[in-house]
């Protein structure tokens, strides 16, 4: 029977979230299963983790020289610490890959059922970025792989950051185009039961708007002095709005309440890993299948334009040829000259027909080898110094 493929679990969060916390509960809960991950640390600026990290970033990027030497701020230095990392993405996924698959010397070795990505607190630096984009898709062209959006569960307990916390959380679904999951944390401090009714329940979110609106929680005093509640209505109406547009994407959205202080809802948050590994595989990749074939044909029409070019400024391109005709003296013999001006024409045209097409081939042959391989074609994909090097060729 084959191994079921691994399932890559990218955490991001708010910072503040427990983000890093919930990464060292349910790290210890498969090792407790004896189902050790593989853990990938991605934040440069931590000083300490929770957990043994398997590939870490700070083993390969020195944040504070990146900032010293670039002379950036904190979020500066995340963001090119990042950048410098992305550009050992083929050595991770092949080290992904040899680790993920069963070895045949060794049949008792257990195979690695997860693999853990823990991501900088600066959400934004992460999910917006080129080399962001580029380590999530490079691991989603190889692995099922899931967004699991860290909440802070008492922060959340009002309307209006409730809805921030969606609005961000539909940008990232649409942003990496990956299963995710709504992570509530800390329900040891407040329950999220609240939350699963606001996002079922469409008249329980308006009774809990309408019971802001009439305490103030909005501000403005002028609605208040008029005596139409406690503000002045506009964030009112803004956040109904928002709740009716949000409602298609809560019945996609897989939501657990969790604890990472006493690890309530781990087993409820792996079952809904374990979906969301099966829906990728059944929506989400055979169109990263499509959108890889595409660029692929992308590149192969590009190659053929630069062959065009090439073989016009090199002057291949089917032209006659422009060599001149022997002097021969036009007082000989006619026949003669007839049979030479033929057979000079013959044997020039070969010749140019034969440069052509030999300098064709060696320009095809060398632009299929700039191309390279199936692999060499992923490969351009994962790195973020080809990327760069197209980016500045396109321009």
């Amino acid at each position: 029977m084959a191994t079921p493929t691994p399932v890559a679990v990218v955490c991001v969060g708010m910072a503040g979230s427990g983000k890093t916390t919930f990464m060292q509960r349910i790290n210890a809960h498969l090792h407790g299963n004896k189902e050790p991950p593989y853990v990938i640390n991605l934040d440069p600026a931590v000083r300490n983790v929770p957990f043994d990290s398997n590939i870490d970033i700070r083993d390969s990027v020195n944040y504070k020289e990146v900032m010293k030497s670039y002379n950036l701020g904190p979020n500066g230095g995340i963001l090119t610490s990042l950048n410098l990392f992305a550009t050992k993405i083929d050595q991770i996924l092949n080290l992904l890959e040899k680790r993920t698959t069963p070895d045949p010397a060794k049949p008792n070795t257990q195979p690695i059922k997860h693999i853990l990505v823990d991501t900088p607190g600066q959400i934004e630096v992460f999910v917006w970025s080129a080399s962001g984009s580029i380590l999530l898709d490079s691991l989603a062209s190889t692995f099922p792989t899931v967004i699991a959006y860290i909440i802070d569960t008492p922060r959340t307990s009002s309307t209006s950051t409730f809805m921030s916390n969606m609005l961000y959380a539909c940008s990232i679904l649409y942003k990496t185009k990956l299963p995710m999951i709504l992570v509530m944390n800390k329900t040891d401090v407040k329950d999220a039961e609240f939350a699963k009714e606001w996002m079922t329940d469409f008249e329980s979110f308006q009774a809990a708007l309408r019971e802001e609106e009439e305490a103030g929680s909005f501000g403005g005093m002028e609605g208040a002095a008029s005596g139409m509640g406690g503000g002045s209505g506009y964030m009112g109406s803004l956040l109904n709005s928002m709740s009716l547009m949000l409602e298609e994407f809560y019945s996609h959205m897989s939501m657990v309440g969790v604890s990472a202080m006493t690890g309530a809802g781990i087993d409820e948050f792996f079952k809904a890993v374990a979906e969301k590994a099966q829906e990728f595989e059944r929506d989400y990749k055979p169109e990263l299948e499509r959108r890889k074939k595409q660029r692929q044909e992308e590149k192969k029409e590009n190659r053929e334009k630069e062959l065009g070019k090439l073989m016009k400024d090199m002057a291949v391109s089917g032209e006659p040829s422009s060599r001149p005709k022997p002097n021969i003296d036009p007082r000989n013999d006619m026949d003669t000259l007839s049979d030479m001006e033929e057979d000079t024409d013959e044997e020039a045209g070969e010749e140019d027909n034969d440069a052509e097409h030999a300098l064709s081939q060696r320009y095809k042959q060398a632009l299929t080898d700039s191309g390279g391989s199936k692999n060499a074609a992923d490969a351009d994909d994962n790195s973020f110094t080809r990327y760069l090097r197209t980016s500045q060729m396109n321009m």
